[in-house]
Parts: structure tokens; sequence; C-alpha cells
């Protein structure tokens, strides 16, 4: 089975970026769907961005649209999600998560699904300031 250890975050000014990856480990990261989750204190976590296995296809939630972006190095088994133009609001502990499944491609209500996924990094916090 996989693990997966997020890094790369940290405290930013608002409008700044950040750049979070997520290594995995004890198999291909090539085999697992992808996703980024986060919980902001005192809320339930919430689905952030996919990417399928081969990479051919991103999700994202409505509120990064346009300043997230989510992408893997299948060869350096990593993740990342790139932020950029970051707010108060997008602090959270953010986690990724692998779903090793069998088919290339599947809804996007499947990817938003944190049921969907079977492992689970232990997180890192990233703090927007104002």
């Amino acid at each position: 089975q996989v693990q997966l250890v997020e890094s790369g975050g940290g405290l930013v000014q608002a409008g700044g970026s950040l750049r979070l990856s997520c290594a995995a480990s004890g198999d291909t990261l090539s085999s697992y769907h992808m996703g980024w989750f986060r919980q902001a204190p005192g809320k339930e976590r919430e689905f952030v961005a996919a990417i399928t296995r081969g990479g051919g296809s991103t999700y994202y939630t409505d509120s990064v649209k346009g300043r997230f972006t989510v992408s893997r190095d299948n060869a350096k088994n990593t993740l990342y999600l790139q932020m950029n133009s970051l707010k108060p609001e997008d602090t959270a502990v953010y986690y990724c998560a692998a779903d090793r499944a069998p088919k290339l491609y599947y809804t996007v209500s499947y990817y938003r699904s944190q049921d969907t996924y079977e492992y689970w990094g232990q997180g890192t916090q990233v703090t927007v300031s104002s």
C-alpha cells in the first residue's frame, strides 16, 4: 500500500503563493488517482482538487479555480498543489489522498468524495494572513 507525506505548508500573506508536495512511497503513484482536501478550524474537511492517474484530467472546487493548480510527476512519485493569490479563507490543514482504482476516468462526483480515497497523508498547515 502507498504511504503519503505532505510538505510545503507555512505562513504566507494574502496574495502570496505556496506549493504543496505529496511524496508517495511503498507503491507506484501512477496506479492512483490523487486528490487534495483541506480542513479549516471548526469546519468539515472539503474537496480542493483532484487529478486522474495519468494526469489527463483535473478537477477543482469553485473557490480555487484559476488560483490553484494540481499536477503530478509520476516519475518522482510526487503530487503537487500550486496555490497562487492565496486568501485568508484558504487557511486550513491540507491533505493529499490516493485512490487505487482500475479505471482511467470516473465521474467528477467520484473524485470529489472523501469516501473514494483509501490512503491519506498526515496533513500540512497553510496559514494565510490578511
